[in-house]
């Protein structure tokens, strides 16, 4: 008996996703509930899990595919070995048919069009595809095979008009080249962020913050503070709380514009990027303004293991009014972070560094972070902008305003 393999729900915005990659090979054993395949969407990655226990059976939906929700990607076997896959019977190589006359206008039929990289090569070496034996798919002319043409001495049909001929170390660049196909959370990752470009008036303003007072108040209290809540007191719990104070003074950097309408969230859904090995991905702690610094805490920790495992869902990535990222984890000294579209604002942390700064008519050093709030200028005014980040570095400097709610 067989048990098939479905694409589960993926979600209300998505209506496809790509074969990652099977975890298993037909024949091998499966316990039910175990992954066998791995999904890409464009918001997250998951993975399918044996229906059933058994073996493998067929693989109906290979690698790098596309499927839709509910399609059937395989089966199960149950209670026994698999049936070994039925191979394909290969079809004979034709002999090579002798050259027709040559024709002005007609091209050979049986000839596929090139890729990009075989007509590259044959626009840089002058030799054409049609004079090279293919052996990818259907005869089709590889990559591979115009190198090996050129190297076995393959040349091209003498110019009617001098033609300009590249370096002859292209070709062999080329072969050391890696073409990989961008996942579908890659491709949306890279949508996203040009659309925000292109639709939001982006502009971005900086501040510093002395970092003293948190650094000191976390050293103080963290291992109490571990051993009581089971997490580390990190920074990101008193930014989401700094940030929702000056959200709710400067309500319009909560706010989208939706058509001819000005949308302001009453509600803080603050997203914390994180980033994984295939991207960035943006979780959404709901209701921040309602958890203390201890539960803002749980939540990020989670949200990190579960992103870097690729097991958040795609309902944890929506709805966020308001996002934080924090570069400062990977060295970054400054930068201007783009828009999390339709959010009219991000806050972009950095590293914390010893510099020299002023304090009471002397020279100090001092634990400096930079700031940086990226916000779309079509709702949020320049002097709301920078009052926002004022009220953030306010906070920070005097973390409490935090529990003070001041």
């Amino acid at each position: 008996m067989a048990t098939e393999i479905r694409v589960p729900t993926l979600g209300e915005s998505v209506s496809e996703a790509t074969i990652g990659r099977w975890f298993k090979k037909p024949g091998d054993p499966v316990k039910a509930d175990e992954p066998v395949v791995e999904l890409e969407t464009d918001k997250v990655t998951l993975e399918v899990n044996a229906p059933a226990s058994g073996t493998l059976g067929d693989i109906i939906a290979k690698d790098g595919e596309t499927v839709a929700p509910g399609a059937v990607l395989g089966s199960i076997v149950e209670g026994g070995a698999a049936a070994a896959p039925t191979p394909k019977a290969e079809a004979p190589k034709a002999a090579p048919a002798a050259a027709p006359a040559p024709a002005p206008a007609a091209a050979p039929a049986a000839v596929k069009e090139p890729g990009p990289a075989v007509g590259r090569i044959a626009a840089e070496s002058g030799v054409s595809p049609a004079a090279v034996a293919g052996t990818g798919k259907d005869g089709r002319v590889t990559k591979g095979d115009m190198l090996a043409a050129i190297a076995s001495g393959v040349t091209a049909p003498a110019p009617s008009a001098p033609v300009q001929v590249r370096a002859p170390s292209a070709p062999v660049d080329a072969s050391r080249e890696e073409r990989v196909k961008m996942t579908k959370l890659r491709q949306t990752i890279a949508r996203r962020l040009k659309d925000a470009q292109n639709t939001a008036a982006m502009l971005t303003t900086f501040n510093d913050v002395d970092m003293s007072a948190v650094m000191s108040l976390r050293a103080q209290y963290k291992d109490v503070f571990e051993k009581k809540h089971g997490v580390k007191l990190g920074f990101m719990g008193f930014f989401t709380k700094a940030v929702i104070q000056a959200l709710k003074e400067i309500p319009a950097v909560n706010a989208e514009i939706d058509g001819q309408d000005l949308v302001y969230k009453n509600y803080y859904h603050i997203g914390i990027a994180v980033g994984t090995e295939k991207g960035l991905v943006v979780p959404v702690v709901r209701d921040a303004d309602q958890l203390s610094i201890a539960e803002i805490e749980k939540k990020i920790a989670d949200f990190g293991r579960r992103a870097r495992d690729g097991k958040l869902s795609i309902d944890e990535m929506q709805g966020g009014t308001f996002t934080i990222t924090n570069g400062g984890i990977y060295g970054s000294l400054l930068s201007t972070p783009i828009l999390n579209a339709p959010q009219s604002g991000i806050l972009g942390m950095h590293r914390i560094e010893d510099r020299p700064v002023a304090r009471n008519g002397q020279v100090v050093i001092r634990p400096m972070m930079y700031l940086a709030l990226s916000y779309d200028h079509r709702i949020v005014d320049g002097k709301e902008a920078v009052t926002f980040l004022v009220r953030v570095k306010e906070a920070l400097e005097d973390p409490a305003r935090l529990v003070l709610d001041l």
